[in-house]
């Protein structure tokens, strides 16, 4: 646990990176989103895997994503009580196309939930906490 995590409690809205997910981590820190995509198949996915979830390959490797995505689904969370989450109710938990195909599970942010539409375009954002940064969406301009 890192010192962050021991002084203030246990956070549930932090990854845990470790030696295979790091550069993940390390780009959102930068504000940069990368996704996995596999040389054999061309198929790209996300949550990071060291294989490939379509061909089974292993040649898998890390790309930049542009960022750009569509609203496929969300939800309302008005109850939360994990910290922080109980501080954010209510947000958005959504899944998002992202523009290179894989679907991501996210979190809507800068938006009216009454505004929210399936297919709205959106664009990555980086919120950062505990000295790490994780990727929500918002609309895009």
């Amino acid at each position: 646990m890192s010192a962050d995590r021991a002084s203030t409690g246990p956070r549930f809205d932090l990854p845990e990176p470790d030696a295979f997910t790091r550069p993940y981590w390390d780009a959102a820190a930068e504000g940069r989103l990368l996704i996995r995509r596999c040389a054999g198949c061309g198929r790209a996915h996300h949550y990071p895997r060291e294989f490939c979830p379509y061909c089974w390959g292993e040649d898998v490797r890390w790309e930049p994503a542009s960022g750009e995505a569509t609203l496929y689904t969300w939800s309302v969370v008005h109850r939360n009580d994990l910290p922080p989450f109980g501080s954010r109710i209510p947000y958005v938990a959504a899944v998002v196309d992202l523009a290179e195909g894989p679907r991501m599970m996210t979190e809507i942010v800068e938006c009216a939930h009454e505004a929210l539409r399936v297919g709205m375009r959106l664009t990555v954002a980086f919120r950062e906490g505990g000295g790490e940064a994780v990727a929500v969406f918002r609309p895009a301009d």
